[in-house]
C-alpha cells in the first residue's frame, strides 16, 4: 500500500519558495504536496498557488491572506522562508497544532527564551522545528566537536556594501573602500542585521550557543554574492567550513534537501 504524501505548507513566497515549487513540480519532492500558500503579499501567494494549480497534478494549493489560516490547515509541514518576525509568530501555534516547521529564519532563534519556549512546545506536542543550512554547511562537524568538549568557533562573512545599503552600518565609502562593519557574537549580529546573519546564528545553535561565538562582517567593495567562513578547533579536531555563494539558491534547495531527509529512509 503506498503511503499518503505529507502535506506541506509556505510561509513566505519570494524566490526561495520558488524553488520549492520547482522540486515539487519536477517530482524532487514526491512525498510531499503543498496546500496552502501565505505572504505579506497576496498575490505573491497566489502566484505561487496558481503554479500548482496550472499543472492539474491531482491536488489544490490555496494562497491565504494570514498565516493562522495556514495554522489551521494542519498541513504536516510548514516551511518558512520569510523572516524572523514571521518564525516568531507562526513556531509555538503551528507547534502546538501538530505541524512542524522547516525554517530559515533561524536568527529568531538566538533569543534564548524563545528558544526554550520552542524547544518545550514541540517536545510535549510531538512536532519538530528543522533548522536547514541555508548558505553554509557542516553542521555536523560543528555539533560533535562541540559535543567533544570545550571548542572556539568563528564565523567571518564578506559582503558587498550593496546588501549593507539598509542597515545601519553603511556608509558611502564603503562602495570603495573594504572595512569590517561588525564584530561580536551571533546574538548580537542578528539584532543589527535581522535578516543577513541568519547563518551565523544556526552556526552558533550547533555548536557553542549564540552568545560565545566570535562574529564578524566585512563589506568588500564590487563584491557578488556572500562568503562565509566557519572555524572550529579543540584539543582535537580543527575545522574549517568556507562557502561561497553567488547568489542565494542554495538557501532554497538547502530547504529541499532537508525535506528529502525528512522522508528518506538514507538520510544524509
Amino acid at each position: 500500500m503506498k503511503e499518503a504524501k505529507k502535506t506541506l505548507a509556505i510561509v513566505g513566497c519570494g524566490k526561495l519558495a520558488d524553488i520549492v515549487v520547482d522540486a515539487l513540480l519536477s517530482g524532487v519532492l514526491d512525498d510531499y504536496q503543498l496546500i496552502g500558500s501565505y505572504s505579506r503579499t497576496f498575490e505573491k501567494a497566489q502566484k505561487l498557488a496558481e503554479r500548482i494549480n496550472k499543472e492539474e497534478i491531482g491536488y489544490r494549493c490555496d494562497a491565504y491572506e494570514s498565516i493562522s489560516e495556514i495554522i489551521a490547515l494542519k498541513p504536516d509541514y510548514i516551511v518558512e522562508s520569510a523572516a524572523p518576525v514571521a518564525l516568531r509568530e507562526l513556531a509555538l501555534p503551528a507547534l502546538k497544532n501538530g505541524s512542524s516547521i522547516v525554517t530559515l529564519s533561524i536568527g529568531a532563534l538566538a533569543d534564548e527564551e524563545f528558544y526554550n519556549q520552542v524547544q518545550e512546545t514541540a517536545k510535549k506536542h510531538g512536532t519538530r522545528v528543522h533548522l536547514v543550512s541555508g548558505s553554509i554547511g557542516g553542521f555536523d562537524v560543528l555539533r560533535t566537536a562541540s559535543l567533544m568538549g570545550d571548542c572556539e568557533i568563528t564565523f567571518d562573512t564578506e559582503k558587498s556594501p550593496k546588501s549593507l545599503r539598509s542597515t545601519s552600518v553603511y556608509e558611502s565609502a564603503l562602495e570603495t573602500d573594504a572595512k569590517k562593519v561588525f564584530s561580536g557574537n551571533a546574538k548580537q549580529a542578528i539584532a543589527l542585521f535581522p535578516t543577513k546573519v541568519n547563518v551565523a546564528v544556526a552556526a552558533s545553535l550547533a555548536s557553542v550557543g549564540p552568545e560565545n561565538i566570535k562574529v564578524s562582517v566585512t563589506s568588500v567593495p564590487d563584491y557578488i554574492g556572500d562568503d562565509h567562513r566557519i572555524e572550529i578547533k579543540n584539543e582535537e579536531v580543527h575545522a574549517i567550513v568556507d562557502v561561497y555563494s553567488k547568489t542565494s539558491k542554495i538557501a532554497g534547495w538547502s530547504v529541499v534537501n532537508t525535506l528529502r531527509n525528512i522522508t528518506s529512509p538514507i538520510v544524509f
